[in-house]
């Protein structure tokens, strides 16, 4: 494993993962996972194996039709008995229900609320299974189609405002108002979480990417360095001034570091001298804000990408590069996700529209007089 990258160890790990689920399902779900294994990246597959065996876990142990088998030896001819009504059940049963010992990290008969969005996933991946099994000729039919998923309500998308960046930065850098007690952590992680911070709101990259930097990434000389991107392609980002003073002060204190055997190249360490975890990274950006962002109790890594993704939008206009600096394959899931109308610039529409004959038209307001105006496209 030491001589492997981060992105590989990761992998391995997760590979692992699926085939520990896999063993205790139906053999169609490990036929299943091999079967988009080229086309999807470890962590889509776990995903799916954890919903997978949510699935068949809650057939087993509430629906009584399918209690008396085990699900090893579930055949095909099994799984075309799963009805629609089955399917509602489980919609219902996803909104509130307990895992097992060995699916809850220690914590036996621990409850889990799943939300519009979460059903919906969960549901897709029972279709995408499902699918499989019609185009390969193993069900009759593909029932799950006959059950609607969930309308998902967009809700705004939660991002830090400039006073906000600012003051967890500062709190990062001088640990202004924090506790005593996490005052003595702060002293020893911040320049690491000044440069993290900086690094998030100046490039916009995810977790996932942030803690599998090395040390042999960054070419500081170019302000740039070298990222591996969900689906394993790497590619190379460049961070302003700022960021580059950031990561310069912390890569000189990092140099020092001797790490565990393993973790020598890792940029990010945690205080226990190894690569820091997602789950360490989600803590320390909560921690900030709780105090930086008060009223946005629910700011993460993948917030900072959604600030600095509309920071560059809004200063540039350009959608197509928000979409390229964040990898993503269609400028649709850019402009869905990032690219929205701030409040400022509705205001701005309102201030450019006068209805004619009001006392509000002063006769600089554009003619509204449509029928008389070239058509131009919306986008």
């Amino acid at each position: 494993m030491a001589d492997q990258s981060y992105r590989e160890q990761i992998d391995a790990k997760r590979i692992l993962q699926i085939r520990s689920i896999t063993r205790e399902l139906p053999q169609a779900c490990s036929d299943f996972l091999r079967s988009i294994a080229v086309t999807t990246g470890s962590f889509t597959r776990l995903a799916y194996a954890i919903d997978l065996r949510t699935f068949f876990h809650f057939l087993q142990s509430e629906r009584v039709a399918f209690s008396d088998k085990h699900l090893t030896i579930w055949s095909d001819e099994d799984l075309s008995r799963v009805s629609q009504s089955d399917l509602t059940a489980y919609i219902e049963y996803l909104t509130y229900y307990f895992k097992s010992d060995d699916e809850s990290d220690g914590q036996p008969g621990k409850a889990l609320v799943n939300h519009d969005l979460a059903i919906k996933r969960k549901l897709c991946s029972i279709r995408s299974f499902y699918d499989y099994l019609f185009k390969n000729h193993r069900v009759p039919s593909n029932v799950t189609l006959l059950v609607p998923l969930p309308k998902i309500h967009e809700k705004p998308i939660l991002r830090l405002n400039r006073d906000e960046m600012i003051r967890m930065l500062n709190q990062a850098e001088t640990g202004e108002g924090m506790t005593d007690g996490q005052k003595r952590y702060q002293k020893l992680t911040a320049k690491r979480d000044y440069a993290m911070l900086s690094l998030f709101l100046g490039t916009g990259i995810r977790v996932s990417e942030c803690v599998g930097i090395n040390l042999s990434d960054i070419n500081m000389e170019e302000n740039a360095f070298l990222v591996t991107r969900k689906g394993g392609n790497q590619v190379v980002l460049y961070f302003p001034a700022e960021v580059a003073t950031a990561l310069g002060e912390y890569i000189e204190e990092r140099t020092k570091i001797d790490t565990l055997p393993g973790h020598e190249d890792a940029l990010f360490l945690s205080l226990q001298k190894r690569r820091i975890t997602q789950r360490a990274v989600q803590n320390l950006v909560k921690k900030y804000a709780m105090t930086a962002a008060p009223l946005k109790p629910k700011i993460s890594p993948h917030k900072l990408r959604s600030t600095f993704a509309t920071n560059l939008y809004n200063a540039t206009g350009d959608i197509y590069l928000v979409a390229d600096v964040f990898g993503h394959s269609s400028v649709d899931t850019t402009r869905k996700h990032y690219a929205d109308m701030t409040d400022a610039r509705r205001r701005m529409a309102a201030e450019y529209v006068r209805l004619p004959g009001t006392d509000a038209d002063n006769g600089d307001s554009p003619d509204l007089n449509f029928a008389n105006q070239p058509d131009k496209p919306v986008t």
